[in-house]
C-alpha cells in the first residue's frame, strides 16, 4: 500500500491525465477522484478512517465549492489530511488564502509530475511544506509583509512561550528543512524533531507549518 492521494479539480481531462500520471509511481495510491469540494467531501464521508486519502492535491477555482473553502473544512473535519494545493494561480491573494486555509504546500499545474510525486512523498514523511520555485519567494515576502489586526489572525501573548530547542527548530522550518535535515543539523533523531514540532504547532495554537512560520516571524523570532 502507497501512500493515498485524492485528486480533486473540475476538470476531468486534467484530473484523469494526472491521476494516470501519478499511478506510475509505486508509492502512491489514488483513493479518491472528485471534481469539486462538495463532491470530494461527500466522497469522504463513506469512506473508513484507514481508507481516508493522506494527500489531497486540490485545485483552487471550481464550482459549488471552491478549493480553498474546501481545504479550510478538510482540516477542521480530517484534521490528519494534509491538502496539497496544485493551481493555475501564482497571485499573493490566493497563496495568502490557502496559507491561512491549511494547505501543507502550493504547486503550480505547469510543475513536472516527477516534481509533483515528491512533494507528495515531503509531505508526508519530510513534514516539508513543498512549494514551487516561483511561488516560495512570494511566500516568503507574503509573510514578511503581512500586519494582520489582532483579533483576526490571534497570536501567542507570551514571547518566551517556546524553549530555546524550540526556538532552534522553528528557525530551521522557516528556513525550509524537513524532519530528517534539522536532525542532522541540531544532532538529534527525525522523530524527536517531529515531537518538539508538536509541541511548538500546540503552544502556538496552529496546525501547520505554514502558520507556524507567520506567528515566528511576526513575533521576529527569526
Amino acid at each position: 500500500m502507497g501512500i493515498r492521494i485524492a485528486v480533486v479539480d473540475d476538470k476531468r481531462l486534467l484530473r484523469t491525465t494526472l491521476c494516470e500520471q501519478l499511478a506510475y509511481y509505486e508509492e502512491l495510491e489514488i483513493v479518491l477522484k472528485a471534481a469539486d469540494g462538495d463532491e470530494f467531501l461527500e466522497m469522504m464521508k463513506a469512506l473508513k478512517p484507514e481508507q481516508l486519502p493522506q494527500v489531497v492535491l486540490m485545485d483552487i477555482e471550481m464550482p459549488n465549492m471552491d478549493g480553498i473553502e474546501t481545504v479550510g473544512l478538510t482540516r477542521e473535519i480530517y484534521p490528519e489530511v494534509l491538502c496539497l494545493m496544485l493551481t493555475v494561480f501564482d497571485n499573493d491573494e490566493k497563496l495568502f488564502e490557502a496559507i491561512q486555509a491549511g494547505a501543507c504546500g502550493y504547486l503550480l499545474k505547469d510543475e513536472k509530475i516527477g516534481n509533483i510525486a515528491r512533494a507528495i512523498t515531503e509531505c508526508v514523511y519530510d513534514g516539508s511544506v513543498p512549494m514551487s520555485p516561483r511561488i516560495a519567494q512570494k511566500a516568503l515576502n507574503l509573510l514578511k509583509n503581512t500586519n494582520k489586526p489582532a483579533e483576526e489572525c490571534p497570536l501567542p501573548e507570551n514571547d518566551c512561550v517556546l524553549s530555546s530547542r524550540e526556538i532552534e527548530i522553528l528557525q530551521r522550518i522557516v528556513d525550509g528543512l524537513n524532519y530528517q535535515q534539522i536532525g542532522e543539523r541540531l544532532f538529534i533523531s527525525p522523530h524527536t524533531v517531529r515531537k518538539h514540532t508538536a509541541n511548538i504547532y500546540e503552544k502556538l495554537h496552529v496546525t501547520n507549518k505554514a502558520s507556524a512560520i507567520k506567528v515566528a516571524m511576526h513575533k521576529r523570532w527569526v
